[in-house]
């Protein structure tokens, strides 16, 4: 009885001192790095911070030269392993202690095979299928050479590196695998990196990596299991209940997901619910659990699970949006940091490790470059195309270092050599992008799908002949759902003929009959309007961009703001067409230059809504507001930061559009409906390109006969005093070179001369005299420019007339002003009245509005008018 309670007191007095020591924590001086095995957490948040940080950093700058993300995560535990900080004195042991390996071991486990289902879930074989010929002929001549030569390599490496107790026919498969395999997680995203998802090589390069991960999966799987059975028969077992599994999970289990997807309403709204996610999660767990249980590994399981789920309405790019980011954030990086911990290249001493370290990556690459370029020039594609797919095919990355992971957790491997294999996979992935880049530059390249979904409508896209000013095609970008009221307001505007039959169904949108139909209508075919719109998906480092990007053609039928905007077409009988693009957000505007020259379009339209709500838009105001309110005005539910960088984003569009272009900034509608309305048009007329490209596009808008427009020619009159003029501004030889700075980018335009602004002088008046004075015109221009209302007025301080005008305008009308971007070809600067006019308001908004929207639309913002802004820029040829 007395022993009893001795243990029971010391239990208790152990129990109440690890209570003591919880509450008191660092205050009472406890040390929070110490691992503690009953409460790991503390040191592992600690060791999860360190690995964060550190891929982190490495990635944003390895991102800058376009190297994969396993590339910084590699290095990154490399850094934080032996190699580097490890030769600190205490900083191993105090941060990744030996006790504290299995805590980390678990977690990068769980993680993995979260992302061993990822890789699955990417694998498609309809891309197979599609290219089966020449994606067959490449996959398996990247893998005969490669795995001969693989295990011939590994015969000089067992010699030289391995323990003679490792089975020397174990460790040549090994090898062999370890050379032959293809990392096709990282193949998918440098081929979205480069933009080679839509071209031959990339689908075919896609489809032939697919096989090799499946194979090389296979392979690995057959090393795996002969290296934990104890015997031959054994590992015959093992083989056969892994095919048995393989079997049941891909037919009746994938039968049984499929139903339940169903079932459950999932497959249907194309994305998961909860019950379906937890099904999910147990199917993934559970494959990975049985193939752990019969001596595979669970890794396996989580590949297997992945290949079941259906990619039918979206639903695995939804499955994996729901998954991704905690994987590639947090479980991830703790792999490969384990990885790196592993790693100690302090052990490639000598002459002998470092000649076949690069005696690796020469037979490596060597042996998959030459095999599949060799296939690929015997299926047709020339020697850049062949060049390009045997680069990307030698890729190794993430499977090749979980392999190698698997090689040393197994014994296959030691320290030394599976540090040489580590240093081979890391020069292998990052030769990959610029070897690719070097065969393969984007003017070689062609697109292996269509662009859009419009094809077959013949004379829908007819050019108009070189005296015809008016833009009948049209190029508008949706990356928003935000965006979609202003899209529909300017797209309104483009319509010359608001009669609208009646129509009976939304159930079959027929593009050609609306075709038909408005030419029937229309006395001028030719001139129906066209739209090409552009749906943007940012491409980024996540796993649902990659399918997304993979899926675009199929993406575009079930987008929400590409049907929203088609239907709008159709009631108001445009004809829309639509094409989507995943691409980084850097090249947004390359992007919108590229559509807009393959679309043939006249002219971009950017349309921007107006911003976040604010608290009194919320309170019932209705009050309109800009889209910069976020610069100079704190509010706390709006984001400080968007407008600057849509902006930013806006003036690249400028910079590299080729055509014209025009920024429509929505303020918003405050009237409520109450029959028809007409739109009213605002235009102060300076003179210059882009001036002259607004004036005759309000003229087109203005056929419209629910649009009123008035215009001011404004010429600006000699004021010599100090409040108002500075000497040396009007000394300026170009203005619009005043509005550069470093701080972003602008539209920079050659320098002016004499004889230029004289031209410019001559056109503008031409242009002005044709349709104040017009001769000679017929009786539809007539009713034209009867809706216009053209005057003129000299004033000291034009933009604050501008403001005074469009003021008096607003009161009574829904306005949009139309201005002229730049002040190119023109005299006089309104740099110093501008300044006055925002010191004038209050509105801090310095140069970044200025240089967005130009003068004119800087004085509207900055005096906080209601109407909608035009901004049009005429491409710098003209």
């Amino acid at each position: 009885m007395g022993q009893f309670s001795q243990q029971v007191a010391g239990l208790t007095s152990r129990v109440f001192a690890r209570a003591v020591t919880e509450q008191g924590g660092v205050i009472s001086g406890d040390n929070p790095a110490t691992f503690i095995p009953t409460d790991p957490i503390r040191l592992w948040i600690i060791q999860l911070i360190i690995i964060m940080a550190m891929t982190q950093f490495l990635s944003m700058i390895l991102g800058r030269i376009r190297q994969p993300r396993v590339i910084a995560e590699v290095i990154g535990g490399i850094i934080l392993g032996p190699t580097v900080m490890g030769r600190i004195p205490g900083f191993r042991d105090a941060i990744f202690p030996e006790s504290a390996m299995p805590g980390l071991n678990l977690t990068s486990t769980i993680g993995l095979v979260l992302f061993l289902f990822l890789v699955g879930l990417e694998i498609d074989t309809k891309v197979i299928k599609r290219n089966l010929a020449s994606a067959g002929t490449i996959s398996v001549a990247g893998l005969i050479l490669p795995l001969g030569l693989g295990a011939a390599l590994g015969v000089g490496l067992y010699k030289e590196f391995v323990d003679p107790s490792i089975n020397f026919g174990y460790f040549l498969l090994f090898t062999a695998v370890a050379v032959g395999i293809t990392a096709f997680p990282v193949l998918c995203r440098i081929l979205t990196e480069l933009k080679l998802l839509d071209t031959t090589v990339g689908v075919v390069t896609l489809a032939a990596g697919v096989g090799n991960d499946v194979v090389g999966w296979i392979l690995l799987a057959l090393v795996v299991a002969l290296v934990n059975a104890s015997s031959g028969l054994t590992a015959l077992y093992v083989l056969l209940a892994c095919v048995g599994y393989v079997i049941f999970l891909l037919y009746p289990g994938r039968w049984a997901f499929v139903w339940a997807a169903r079932r459950t309403g999932s497959l249907e709204q194309g994305s998961p619910t909860y019950t379906m996610m937890t099904i999910t999660l147990l199917v993934v767990f559970v494959s990975a659990f049985f193939t752990d249980i019969i001596g595979v590994h669970a890794i396996f399981g989580g590949f297997l699970a992945g290949l079941i789920i259906p990619h039918e309405n979206g639903f695995a790019i939804s499955l994996v949006e729901k998954l991704e980011d905690l994987v590639a954030i947090l479980f991830i990086p703790i792999y490969f940091t384990l990885s790196g911990l592993r790693t100690n290249l302090g052990l490639m001493d000598n002459a002998i490790t470092w000649g076949y370290t690069i005696i690796i990556c020469l037979v490596s690459f060597f042996s998959k470059f030459v095999g599949c370029y060799v296939a690929a020039r015997t299926t047709g594609f020339n020697w850049r195309e062949a060049g390009a797919i045997g680069s990307l095919m030698s890729c190794k990355g993430l499977v090749e270092l979980i392999v190698l992971n698997i090689g040393l957790s197994a014994g296959i491997l030691d320290t030394r050599s599976f540090s040489m294999f580590v240093v081979h996979a890391l020069i292998l992935t990052f030769m990959t992008t610029p070897l690719t880049l070097f065969f393969y530059p984007p003017k070689y390249r062609t697109r292996d799908l269509p662009l859009g979904n419009i094809g077959g409508l013949e004379g829908a896209n007819a050019r108009p002949s070189s005296e015809d000013e008016n833009k009948t095609r049209f190029a508008i970008i949706l990356d928003k759902i935000e965006q979609l009221p202003a899209a529909m307001t300017i797209s309104q505007l483009l319509q010359s003929n608001r009669t609208v039959s009646a129509v009976t169904s939304l159930t079959s949108i027929d593009e050609k009959e609306i075709l038909r139909e408005n030419n029937r209508r229309t006395p001028f075919p030719d001139r129906q309007i066209t739209i090409n719109a552009l749906r943007l998906i940012e491409l980024t480092n996540r796993t649902s961009a990659v399918l997304k990007s993979k899926a675009a053609d199929s993406l575009i039928h079930n987008d929400p703001v590409v049907s929203v905007f088609k239907t709008f077409g159709y009631l108001n009988r445009l004809l829309v067409s639509a094409v989507l693009s995943v691409v980084n957000y850097d090249e947004f505007p390359g992007a919108i230059a590229t559509h807009a020259m393959d679309s043939d379009s006249q002219m971009v339209i950017l349309p921007w809504s107006r911003g976040a709500t604010t608290a009194s838009d919320e309170a019932g105001s209705g009050s309109a507001h800009n889209p910069f309110d976020g610069i100079f005005h704190k509010t706390t539910t709006q984001d400080q930061t968007s407008s600057v960088v849509y902006s930013e984003f806006i003036r690249k569009v400028f910079l590299t559009s080729t055509t014209n272009v025009a920024l429509f900034v929505d303020r918003g509608i405050n009237a409520q409906y109450a029959g028809p309305v007409n739109q009213h048009l605002f235009l102060p007329f300076f003179g210059g390109p882009d001036d002259r490209l607004a004036l005759s596009f309000i003229v087109q808008l203005c056929s419209n006969p629910s649009v009123r427009a008035t215009v001011y020619k404004i010429e600006k009159t000699d004021d010599l005093s100090p409040s108002t003029t500075n000497l040396e501004d009007l000394k300026s030889p170009n203005p619009a070179i005043l509005h550069q700075t470093l701080a972003a980018v602008d539209t920079v335009y050659g320098q002016q001369t004499t004889q230029t602004r004289l031209a410019s002088d001559t056109a503008d008046n031409i242009l002005w005299s044709r349709y104040t004075s017009p001769s000679n015109i017929d009786t539809s221009t007539s009713a034209t420019l009867s809706r216009i209302q053209f005057h003129t007025t000299s004033s000291s301080k034009p933009l604050h007339t501008i403001v005074d005008l469009v003021s008096v305008e607003s009161q009574s009308k829904n306005v949009i002003v139309l201005a002229g971007r730049s002040r190119r070809m023109a005299t006089e600067s309104h740099k110093v009245e501008l300044q006055n006019l925002i010191s004038e308001s209050g509105a801090s908004i310095g140069s970044l509005v200025t240089k967005t929207l130009g003068d004119v639309g800087a004085a509207l913002v900055a005096k906080g008018t209601s109407a909608s802004l035009l901004i049009l820029q005429a491409p710098s040829s003209s």
